[in-house]
């Protein structure tokens, strides 16, 4: 049994969430609603749940100046927002669980999914990464989340060669010849990573461009990475390579 604390200060969003839990998630007993931060940090207190659903916008004190407040977050988070695309990707980026609202049925069964798993909990440098993106959109962080079915790694962006996709799975190449498989798509790997230098050279790869060695001609030819690896290119992807490799 999960136990859990609603935060969110718009009364209908609330009861929104509840009647979708009462309906998709059993497993999820609600504790508590609370419609302000200061609420939240009393019930947080009191009750000692194991997740809370925390809304980021609220008046007089937001979720992340809500959080700052704990002395320690041992309970998972799935954050609620309104927040747009450019948010979205902040979130992505630190691999922190979050509802789009409206709420769907769908991926809030998915995100309690994972805290059954103990796969979302919460660290203070994915919190620190989200709120830095959120916060100073134009300064480059110079780490990632990435999720395993271990739990999670913060590795240099500047380290990672190449990415290549294994199924739902997205397998991570280092200089130090270290590899890490990602429980994220390709696709969304290439979404976290495309303010860097970064490019998807085929359907199956992404390349940090500072590591490219050598492109080889051919029918879409292919690259020499740093550590020695071929990364086909397709010929869909050959001419903006190309442009990006000359610039």
């Amino acid at each position: 049994m999960i136990t859990a604390i609603i935060i969110d200060d718009e009364p209908y969003s609330c009861e929104s969430l509840v009647s979708l839990l009462e309906r998709y998630c059993p497993e999820v007993k609600i504790l508590d609603i609370c419609y302000s931060g200061a609420d939240a940090l009393k019930a947080i207190a009191e009750q000692t749940p194991t997740l809370i659903f925390l809304d980021i916008e609220m008046p007089h004190m937001n979720g992340f100046e809500m959080l700052q407040q704990l002395t320690a977050i041992n309970f998972s988070i799935i954050f609620t927002t309104s927040y747009d695309q450019y948010a979205i990707k902040a979130f992505k980026f630190s691999a922190l669980d979050y509802l789009l609202k409206p709420v769907d049925s769908d991926e809030l069964q998915a995100a309690v999914k994972k805290v059954l798993h103990n796969a979302n909990d919460a660290v203070p440098q994915q919190i620190e990464m989200l709120l830095h993106k959120l916060t100073h959109p134009t300064i480059t962080v110079n780490k990632i989340a990435i999720p395993t079915i271990e739990g999670l790694n913060m590795v240099l962006i500047e380290s990672i060669i190449s990415c290549s996709s294994e199924s739902n799975y997205t397998e991570f190449h280092f200089k130090n010849k270290k590899k890490i498989i990602a429980s994220r798509t390709l696709k969304e790997i290439e979404e976290m990573l495309d303010d860097y230098s970064f490019l998807r050279v085929h359907h199956s790869h992404l390349v940090n461009l500072n590591e490219v060695e050598k492109y080889v001609r051919g029918d879409g030819g292919y690259l020499i990475m740093s550590d020695g690896s071929h990364i086909d290119v397709s010929r869909s992807r050959k001419e903006l390579l190309l442009k990006k490799l000359h610039h």
